[in-house]
């Protein structure tokens, strides 16, 4: 489709993943526990402060600290590397919204984070912009 502009608009699809998710927080010194890595889809950031991960909340420990009840929203792909704003579209339409975002890029992608209880009202907002979204 173009717009007023007559500039090509990119639409993309994203893939609403079934599970619930977890963002836990762990001590930079930390070794990457098993736990992690049971689900099909996890992530893991280690930083000077810190060790986060993202997975499922059903492998999370109990005494581990984290935020649970997180839905992932993946963006299809792959994406090239040149594409720009796409992150920032989705993230403006949510925030527009009131709906806050933890947003994982990825090579090939990107995967945006909301908490269960927005899912819907995130659909239902990007799906008015002209995003589809898959279940």
């Amino acid at each position: 489709m173009k717009n007023n502009l007559g500039i090509l608009d990119l639409l993309f699809s994203l893939m609403c993943l079934k599970e619930k998710y977890g963002v836990c927080r762990l001590d930079n010194a930390e070794v990457i526990p098993l736990w992690a890595q049971n689900s099909s889809f996890f992530s893991i950031t280690k930083t000077s402060d810190e060790l986060s991960i993202v997975c499922a909340e059903n492998d999370i420990p109990s005494d581990i600290k984290c935020e649970k009840d997180w839905r992932i929203l993946k963006v299809e792909g792959p994406l090239d590397f040149s594409l720009i704003g796409i992150l920032s579209s989705i993230s403006t339409i949510l925030a527009q919204k009131g709906i806050s975002i933890f947003a994982i890029p990825t090579y090939d992608t990107d995967y945006i984070l909301v908490k269960n209880k927005d899912i819907d009202n995130t659909v239902k907002s990007l799906v008015e912009e002209r995003y589809e979204v898959i279940d």
